[in-house]
């Protein structure tokens, strides 16, 4: 496989072609967007439109707030306009959202994932390959797809799907059915190697994929500042972010495997008492240093390849702090490790 380096776009609608055209400009692969406050599809509208060789990705679409076939249509269209550079990224969410937020159904999160991902495969061999829709699961129901509601203009090829996990379930389930796996950013070196990948390799062994068929996409925390003040900056806020996802019990798997499951129940507690300020205070150096690379602007692609380069095809680099050239400068020095390697991974 060929190492892809995405960035991850962070400007209004207003500013967003502009930022996607200067990333496309300073030689990365592609750009990401996230659906945290704002929706994650349009901004790739515009990408497209200021682009010409970008990979465009949502990293991720929560999946369970749409329907399969309303995924299938917005990544048809972002694909054919984009001339095939679409990639349609999916996460699950965790039930609170999808119940509270979205106001959706919550069940069987893999499960559903996997039938999710199945009904929009089975809409493009519709779309794409003329085939009959005759998709019934357990989740979703596809019969009808009429002339008037097929797409024709499928000249660029049907959108590749990823799917985002945390838990054995769903990577087995993005082994099973996607194109890629989008790894959480609340990681280690070792739950990779030792939860992530197995599982993986497994599911793609029992459906006889090869185990390149299933790409790896990981953003590392990144935490690096050109002085000390924008160090010490960096280290709050990706404190502050850890501790967010931490609290989370969803993930609290990651934690526990590290020793590390009394941290995620006191953040919990926080956060069931509005106490969201002091989250980051209970990252401590060593929980900082394991989940985040560390150091000097220099120190940063080393270190990411020592302990991912042997894992993950494709890298976003998302650090607010930041600018697009120091991202760029990390890319670069990526790339030479790549160069050196023969391929994504160390030999």
């Amino acid at each position: 496989m060929t190492l892809r380096i995405f960035a991850s776009l962070s400007e209004s609608l207003t500013h967003v072609g502009t930022q996607a055209a200067q990333y496309e400009n300073l030689g990365f692969d592609g750009v990401m967007t996230r659906e945290t406050a704002h929706d994650p599809f349009l901004p790739l509208a515009l990408a497209a439109q200021h682009t010409t060789r970008l990979q465009l990705m949502t990293a991720i679409a929560v999946a369970f707030a749409r329907s399969p076939m309303t995924l299938a249509h917005v990544a048809h269209d972002l694909n054919s306009l984009s001339g095939g550079r679409f990639i349609l990224g999916l996460g699950s969410q965790v039930k609170a959202h999808i119940e509270r937020r979205f106001s959706m159904p919550w069940s069987h999160p893999a499960a559903r994932m996997r039938e999710m991902v199945q009904a929009i495969r089975a809409i493009f061999g519709a779309w794409y390959d003329g085939q009959r829709l005759e998709f019934e699961g357990q989740f979703y129901r596809h019969t009808l797809t009429s002339p008037t509601f097929t797409p024709k203009d499928t000249l660029a090829g049907k959108p590749s799907i990823f799917v985002a996990a945390v838990g054995s379930q769903m990577t087995e389930t993005a082994g099973a059915v996607a194109d890629g796996l989008i790894i959480h950013p609340l990681t280690t070196e070792s739950y990779l190697r030792e939860v992530t990948l197995p599982h993986l390799q497994r599911s793609l062994r029992s459906a006889g994929r090869p185990s390149t068929a299933c790409r790896t996409c990981l953003a590392p925390f990144i935490v690096s500042g050109r002085n000390e003040e924008q160090l010490t900056r960096a280290r709050q806020l990706t404190a502050d972010r850890i501790a967010f996802y931490a609290s989370t019990p969803a993930y609290r798997q990651v934690l526990e495997q590290q020793g590390w499951g009394e941290l995620q129940s006191r953040l919990h507690a926080l956060t069931r008492q509005g106490r969201w300020s002091e989250l980051g205070s209970l990252i401590t150096d060593e929980v900082l240093q394991r989940f985040a690379v560390v150091g000097a602007a220099a120190e940063i692609a080393p270190k990411i390849w020592e302990r991912y380069g042997d894992m993950i095809t494709d890298f976003s680099l998302t650090a607010d702090y930041l600018d697009a050239e120091a991202l760029s400068d990390i890319a670069r020095d990526l790339r030479r490790l790549s160069a050196q390697t023969g391929r994504y991974g160390r030999t």
